[in-house]
């Protein structure tokens, strides 16, 4: 079967068209945003935005040449059109950005997580932006000459020819480019499919081809200090790691309308100026747990190294990790712990997720047989996106109209915002029937409780949606979090905390997930060499 003639073209003309595509259509966002840098003063500003599809398609030109294998080069590319037609889609929907970090969220993520982000607005743009170029690729028959070696002559010449062009721009345009992209540091991570690419090389290289390495074992002189030893009642804290609160939209901590309604009855003590280690779970639940601040965070490290759960275990602390959002990224991996999803108790559980009230399921039974002191860490789904209206029973949706959909970039922003409201509300009030239990243990206990969320939320700031921002210019709505802190006053008594001390401290005290892990080590009066005590929140109210 001969294909017609409008369907057939040389290597080089394949190549060049391949090229046009990626970088004209597949790319169209990041040109966008660049030519929207550039001052347009004179003419040679012009000029210059003239140059960058230019050097972009002659770079995809040289790729392209290198990779003109038979059987190779159109399954390569097909997986290109899609891999690129895929992160398009979130850039241009959502404002995501594609790293590193954002890879290793795509490789971590659950199907339900994955499924909620499909849409039919997804479906048409992967038809028309993936299958649509993939079944023209397919169709496309390459000529090729008899003699192979005038083939791959051609391929030399043509790559050969790229490169000299790309040389030519750099020449007449180098303190253009460096300054754009000097000053826009995450422009470079819009071109598709270099950012997918190199963030997935990443990912697998800290996974997978760094070997086997050794737990890194730390604070195994972790021992229970004598408030801890003295008091009459074994210690119980709980921790609730939030999911995708911000601070902006927080009650507690001055938002218009009243996000916290029963928190603020139980007299929290709420801390305004808190941010968080990543902007994405993948970061801020291993990193929050470990004893690396942010600053010098090494996501590997945190993958083969104890935490602060494991110290406390060393301690004699009984630990318990209750999961309902897609696993602890390796937080948990040494300690007791269940994924309360497995459960499907339809009470609570549809379409996949499980509302967070699962969290608490049966744990009385579980406290009923603890003997020892006790940390409980419940992983909430809290206010996952993009389908914020899953998140909460009906008897929530006290703000509305609502935006009862996935596609959030099509609803109207305070719909949008109504809808992630309530899904705060059910958190409060989650949280606060979690304070209320442990009120009813105060006769066996002396209880505490911490919130933490892992990271904030854009709802349409800016044009950004959901969270995942490199944290160099990540925007406030997605590091500044809510943190929170209850405890009886039998717990304050046995460690000898001033709570209107640390009340009034907490107002003004910029903290973040940094002082978790010395925090809570303090909260069970545990002391090793890993404590600082410089990190503990609540050191400087003690007596």
């Amino acid at each position: 079967m001969r294909f017609p003639n409008t369907l057939q073209c040389g290597t080089s003309g394949f190549n060049l068209i391949a090229a046009l595509f990626f970088a004209f259509v597949l790319n169209a966002l990041f040109l966008l945003r660049a030519w929207e840098m550039i001052p347009y003063d004179h003419l040679h500003d012009y000029l210059f935005a003239a140059s960058i599809p230019v050097v972009l398609a002659c770079a995809f030109y040289f790729l392209f040449s290198l990779a003109a294998w038979p059987y190779i080069r159109k399954p390569l590319l097909i997986v290109l059109v899609f891999i690129s037609a895929a992160a398009n889609y979130f850039m241009h929907s959502f404002g995501t950005v594609i790293d590193a970090n954002m890879m290793q969220n795509v490789f971590e993520s659950d199907p339900q997580e994955a499924g909620a982000l499909i849409s039919s607005r997804y479906v048409v743009w992967m038809f028309l932006m993936g299958v649509i170029p993939a079944v023209v690729l397919c169709l496309v028959r390459i000529r090729r000459g008899q003699r192979w070696w005038w083939n791959l002559l051609q391929r030399l010449v043509g790559a050969l020819g790229a490169i000299l062009l790309i040389l030519l721009m750099a020449v007449l345009f180098y303190k253009d480019y460096a300054s754009l992209i000097r000053n826009n540091k995450g422009l470079v991570k819009m071109i598709t499919p270099a950012n997918i690419v190199s963030g997935t090389g990443h990912y697998v290289d800290q996974r997978y081809l760094q070997g086997d390495q050794a737990l890194v074992k730390i604070g195994q002189d972790a021992h229970k200090g004598p408030l801890m030893s003295a008091a009459a009642k074994k210690t119980l804290v709980v921790l609730v790691v939030g999911e995708t609160a911000r601070a902006e939209n927080f009650s507690l901590g001055g938002y218009g309308r009243e996000t916290n309604p029963e928190l603020k009855k139980q007299q929290v003590i709420y801390y305004p100026n808190t941010t968080s280690c990543g902007t994405e779970t993948a970061i801020s639940v291993p990193c929050m747990f470990s004893n690396m601040p942010r600053v010098h965070y090494d996501a590997n490290l945190a993958h083969h190294q104890e935490g602060v759960l494991d110290i406390l275990a060393h301690a004699g602390v009984s630990v318990l990790w209750r999961e309902n959002d897609g696993g602890c990224k390796g937080a948990c991996d040494r300690v007791p712990h269940t994924d309360m999803t497995q459960w499907k108790l339809p009470e609570y559980c549809h379409d996949g997720f499980c509302q967070d009230d699962v969290l608490l399921h049966r744990l009385d039974n579980y406290i009923a047989g603890l003997h020892n002191d006790g940390m409980i860490v419940l992983h909430q789904m809290g206010s996952h996106g993009p389908a914020y209206y899953q998140r909460y029973p009906a008897q929530f949706r006290r703000f509305t109209p609502t935006c009862d959909s996935n596609q959030i970039q099509d609803c109207d922003h305070q719909a949008l915002v109504n809808t992630y409201d309530n899904s705060l509300l059910y958190t409060d009030d989650m949280v606060s029937r979690t304070i209320d239990k442990l009120k009813g243990l105060s006769d066996r206990f002396n209880v505490a409780l911490i919130y933490l969320s892992d990271h904030g939320e854009s709802l349409g700031e800016r044009g950004m949606y959901l969270h995942g921002a490199p944290y160099l210019f990540a925007p406030t709505q997605q590091t500044h979090i809510p943190l929170l802190l209850w405890m009886s006053p039998g717990y304050a008594a046995a460690l000898h905390i001033n709570a209107s001390c640390l009340r009034q401290q907490a107002a003004d005290a910029k903290v973040s997930q940094d002082n978790l892990f010395h925090t809570v080590l303090a909260m069970f009066n545990v002391q090793t060499q890993a404590y600082q005590p410089q990190l503990d929140m609540i050191r400087s109210c003690q007596s």
